[in-house]
């Protein structure tokens, strides 16, 4: 791991590092091959698939940001979650949280029960026995998502890894929420780290791509061959973008995370906010856990609308700065249902056994002028109470109501959702 602090990394990822004419910001190769040195001589480089140099120095630098030993770039960071899937047979037994991101969920649950590519088990890691039930499941790969997508509950990753020790298992954590910015999983005992760059990383919500850090040099070397094999690997003009995005990690996480905490401090006073969900409250079960292995609290924030769910319109569609849409970890503040959006492809059921319920509000926020962030949530809130008020008053539910308590929007509005072709991706 580089002796350098990470804003320093971060800064200088591929700065004069061109050998050819000493460009201070490194080129961009967008060759797809390359000539052999001579018949029978293979260089370096061959075939872009398999080695880039524009990858290479994204895959260095989030080398030396995670502290790992080989860094793998994908082409979106499902792909980075299939190329992680690898390291496991249809004999092993993959452990999962019971909250994971809603495309993670669809992979591992299908690839389970349809390919029969691996065992699968879920588990609740916020239940006092989860350490009893991975072990009874003797698995060979440990799944973490910290802070989990969208609740952002909180898992001990370093308790998680001692047990994983004992058990002979690996552990891999994603780390796309907080960025090696605020928590270094492998430094916490993880195998793996999984990034969506998509998000964080990039910060600019122009490329889809994904990583994966491997802590030991043989493994990732293992997977480096299935990255090839597979073809997952990323192209040169998204790494180059992403390398571009992470030079300003540092500085947009300070940014982020100065407007998350004003955009708490205002939900936390706002009667339409129900249940808020954010580690840095420190009512938060997880806040604990986070304050020590993270070096922040993030920009992401969920909450219920202390309203009835038919009221999740007027409210979107009240906002300006606020753009209804998926992904997160962009300069822009975004907002999502998660229900219906990021998570629609679990089931209701499952939906419910991770808490997502039908009111639930995900706020990606950016870094944008906060005055402006919290003038927009606020003439958001007044457009639902003046609705309510229109409804003759007694349609909103109290602060403290449950998610289950609240009435779930009509069937035919879902499923007129659901039928969108631009959307079937999601489910």
């Amino acid at each position: 791991m580089s002796t350098r602090r990470s804003a320093t990394v971060a800064a200088r990822a591929g700065i004069a590092q061109d050998p050819a004419y000493g460009a201070v910001t490194p080129p961009m190769y967008l060759t797809s091959t390359y000539e052999l040195p001579a018949f029978k001589q293979p260089g370096k480089y061959d075939y872009s698939r398999s080695n880039n140099p524009t990858r290479d120095l994204l895959g260095d630098a989030l080398c030396q940001l995670e502290g790992g030993a080989k860094a793998l770039v994908t082409n979106t960071g499902m792909s980075a979650c299939v190329l992680a899937l690898q390291v496991l047979t249809p004999d092993d037994t993959l452990v999962i949280p019971h909250d994971c991101y809603g495309g993670s969920y669809r992979l591992f649950t299908n690839l389970a029960n349809k390919k029969r590519a691996f065992k699968l088990v879920i588990v609740n890691f916020q239940q006092d026995n989860w350490a009893e039930l991975i072990s009874a499941a003797s698995p060979k790969l440990i799944w973490l998502e910290t802070p989990s997508n969208p609740l952002l509950q909180i898992t001990d990753v370093r308790a998680v890894c001692d047990l994983a020790k004992t058990l002979q298992a690996l552990v891999l954590v994603d780390n796309t929420f907080l960025s090696p910015a605020l928590q270094n999983p492998i430094a916490l005992g993880a195998d793996l780290v999984l990034h969506s760059t998509t998000k964080y990383l990039n910060g600019h919500s122009d490329i889809v791509g994904g990583a994966l850090i491997v802590k030991d040099a043989a493994l990732g070397d293992e997977l480096k061959w299935w990255a090839n094999c597979l073809g997952v690997t990323a192209g040169a003009f998204d790494s180059h973008l992403t390398l571009r995005g992470i030079r300003t990690l540092l500085p947009r996480i300070k940014a982020h995370q100065e407007n998350a905490a004003l955009v708490v401090d205002y939900l936390q006073q706002q009667p339409l906010a129900g249940k808020i969900y954010y580690p840095g409250l420190k009512d938060h079960p997880g806040h604990a856990i986070a304050k020590a292995q993270q070096h922040g609290f993030g920009a992401m924030i969920s909450f219920d609308l202390a309203a009835d769910a038919k009221y999740l319109g007027v409210f979107f569609e009240a906002l300006e700065c606020f753009t209804l849409a998926q992904s997160l970890g962009g300069i822009e503040s975004l907002i999502c249902h998660p229900g219906t959006m990021t998570h629609a492809s679990m089931d209701a059921a499952a939906q419910k056994t991770a808490g997502i319920g039908p009111t639930l509000i995900r706020l990606s926020v950016g870094i944008e002028d906060p005055r402006d962030l919290l003038a927009d949530l606020e003439q958001a809130f007044a457009a639902v109470a003046a609705a309510i008020r229109a409804d003759g008053g007694n349609a909103a539910a109290g602060h403290d109501t449950a998610p289950s308590e609240v009435k779930p929007a009509p069937v035919q509005n879902e499923q007129h959702f659901r039928l969108n072709p631009a959307l079937a991706a999601f489910w």
